[in-house]
């Protein structure tokens, strides 16, 4: 997994509504960057949520913040129509992103184990530095705990 420290891997991913969006090309605004399993389950929507409720207190603290899981285009569309989600959510479909931050690994659920997405939230700075990591993420006061991270960057 990326580390406080490294350089963010930069991507180029499709997201909702139909366009792309490149990591590099939102520079100087800090980047909050959160992996999650599975559009419209129960985690990964309280996530969305709770992340979408802060959007304009992440935006006056000049960070972007964008999900990223596997599902496609039409899927995170629609999950952003039923949730009335504004933060971007981009689709890694062919997994090169989530490979590149160490989040697809694998992971075992009652008894069987598979390959999946670690939920991880990583928070970029305005040049393309990783500041801070939170693997095997909590759902629950995540959202604030890394708005309080970008207030203090």
């Amino acid at each position: 997994m990326i580390s406080a420290g490294d350089t963010a891997p930069d991507f180029t991913l499709p997201r909702d509504g139909g366009a792309t969006v490149t990591l590099s090309a939102l520079r100087p605004s800090k980047v909050v960057l959160y992996f999650y399993p599975k559009d419209d389950t129960p985690g990964c929507t309280l996530e969305a949520q709770d992340f979408n409720a802060r959007l304009a207190d992440f935006t006056a603290a000049g960070a972007t913040v964008i999900g990223i899981s596997k599902d496609s285009v039409k899927s995170h569309d629609k999950f952003c129509k039923k949730h009335g989600l504004g933060i971007i959510l981009a689709s890694d479909e062919g997994g090169t992103t989530c490979e590149d931050y160490g989040v697809w690994v694998e992971k075992s659920m009652y008894g069987r184990t598979y390959m999946g997405i670690e939920r991880s939230t990583f928070l970029i700075d305005g040049t393309g530095k990783v500041v801070r990591v939170w693997p095997k993420v909590s759902v629950k006061g995540h959202a604030d705990e890394v708005l309080a991270a970008v207030k203090a960057l």
